[in-house]
C-alpha cells in the first residue's frame, strides 16, 4: 500500500537570503518539514534587483522555491503571487500562509480549491491601525482551516474572531549557536546588547532614554546595538542630548561569527520593544532565544510577544519597558546570579529547538 506524502505549499511575504523575521520562520519551517519527508514548495518574492542572490540561495535548498520577479509596477507582483498560488495549491494537501499579503492571497484562492489552509500569524499583520485593513485581515483569517499564533500575545490580538488559535512559539537551531573559537571583548561593564533593526519597535530608544539613571548605578555600562541602522542617526541625537552618547555604540549588521562573539561578550541581552505608531509590534522576539543559546540572560518588555520568549526569573526578567527601577534591578539581579541565569537561559533555548517545534506543526498537519 502506497502512502501519499503530504504536499505542502508555503506562501510567504519574506524569505532568505534577505533579512526578516517572517522569512526566517518560513525558511526553517520549510527546511524542517522537508527533512521530515514532506514535499515542500515555497512561493516568495524576489527582493534583490537582479535576483542573483536568491538564485544562488535557492539552488542549495532541499525544496523548490518559486520567486516572484521584482517589478516596479507592484500590481504585477500581486497578480503573479495569486497566479502561482492557484497553480500550486490545487495539488497541495496543505497551504500555509505567513505574512500580510499571503493571508489575503491564500484566503482569496481558498474559494477555488479544497486544499487545507493554515495561517501563521506573527503580530503586526493583525494590529494595523487602519480599520479597513484590520477588517480585511479578519475576513481572510476566517477563511482558514487552522490558525497558528507565534505567541499568546499574538493570539490575544485575534481573540475577537472566536476561532481556535494554536500557539506554536518560534524556534531556533541550537546547533548553529555554538561558541566561537576566537573571543572578543566589548567595551564597558556591564555590557548590554540588543540585536535587531534599529527602530522604535525593537526598543533601542527605550534603553537609551533610561541610560542616565542606569549609569548612575553602573558608571562603566555600555550599550551595544547590532543590526541594520535604520533609525540610528535619530537615536544618536537623543543619546547626545542626554549626554550618554559615549555609552552607546551602533555596530550595524554583522556576520554570524561576529554576532556570536558579541553575544558571548554580553552580560545582559536587552529588548524593550514597544508598539510603533503604525501598529508594528514584537510578536515573539527570536533574538532573545538566540542570546539564551549563547548563555546570555535577557531583560525584555511585558505587553508584547516577548512575554513568551522569556521564562521570567529563569532565562531572564520581564519588566515594564518604561520602568527604570525595574530595569536597573533586573541588571543587578542577573549580574549577581550570573551562573544560574546562564544555565537556565541555555535550558530554555534548548526547549525551542526546531526539532521540538516542528513536531507541533506536524501534529497540526
Amino acid at each position: 500500500m502506497n502512502i501519499l506524502k503530504p504536499n505542502i505549499l508555503i506562501v510567504t511575504s519574506e524569505f532568505p537570503p534577505q533579512p526578516g523575521g517572517i522569512g526566517n520562520h518560513a525558511y526553517h519551517l520549510a527546511v524542517h518539514l522537508s527533512n521530515q519527508g514532506h514535499n515542500v514548495r515555497v512561493i516568495a518574492d524576489q527582493r534583490s534587483k537582479t535576483g542573483g542572490e536568491e538564485s544562488v540561495f535557492d539552488a542549495a535548498l532541499p525544496f523548490s522555491v518559486q520567486r516572484i520577479k521584482l517589478y516596479n509596477f507592484r500590481f504585477i507582483m500581486y497578480l503573479k503571487r495569486i497566479i502561482y498560488t492557484f497553480k500550486y495549491a490545487k495539488n497541495a494537501t496543505h497551504c500555509l500562509a505567513t505574512g500580510k499579503f499571503s493571508l489575503w492571497n491564500v484566503a482569496f484562492c481558498s474559494f477555488f480549491f479544497k486544499t487545507k489552509t493554515i495561517a501563521v500569524v506573527h503580530g503586526t499583520e493583525v494590529n494595523f491601525k487602519s480599520t479597513l485593513i484590520r477588517k480585511s485581515i479578519d475576513f481572510s483569517l476566517k477563511r482558514f482551516n487552522a490558525i497558528v499564533a507565534v505567541s499568546n500575545y499574538t493570539k490575544s490580538l485575534i481573540i475577537h474572531l472566536n476561532r481556535t488559535v494554536v500557539v506554536i512559539p518560534n524556534g531556533i537551531t541550537i546547533s548553529k549557536w555554538q561558541h566561537p573559537k576566537e573571543k572578543i571583548k566589548l567595551k564597558g561593564y556591564p555590557v548590554l546588547t540588543t540585536v535587531g533593526r534599529v527602530s522604535a519597535r525593537k526598543g533601542q530608544l527605550n534603553v537609551i532614554k533610561q541610560l542616565p539613571e542606569l549609569i548612575n548605578r553602573f558608571p562603566e555600562l555600555h550599550y551595544h546595538c547590532i543590526g541594520i541602522t535604520t533609525e540610528a542617526n535619530a537615536f544618536t541625537k537623543v543619546a547626545a542630548s542626554l549626554k550618554v552618547a559615549a555609552h552607546v555604540t551602533f555596530h550595524g549588521s554583522v556576520d554570524d561569527i561576529k554576532l556570536k562573539q558579541s553575544l558571548e561578550a554580553t552580560d545582559v541581552f536587552v529588548m524593550l520593544s514597544t508598539e510603533s505608531v503604525t501598529g508594528d509590534v514584537e510578536g515573539f522576539g527570536i533574538a532573545i532565544l538566540e542570546a539564551n543559546a549563547m548563555g546570555v540572560a535577557a531583560i525584555g518588555a511585558t505587553g508584547c510577544g516577548i512575554e513568551d520568549a522569556i521564562n521570567d526569573g529563569k532565562s531572564g526578567i520581564l519588566i515594564d519597558a518604561n520602568n527604570t527601577k525595574e530595569f536597573s534591578d533586573g541588571v543587578t539581579e542577573i549580574l549577581k546570579n550570573a551562573s544560574k541565569f546562564k544555565t537556565e537561559a541555555k535550558t530554555w533555548a534548548n526547549t525551542h529547538d526546531w526539532s521540538h517545534v516542528i513536531k507541533r506543526y506536524q501534529e497540526l498537519l
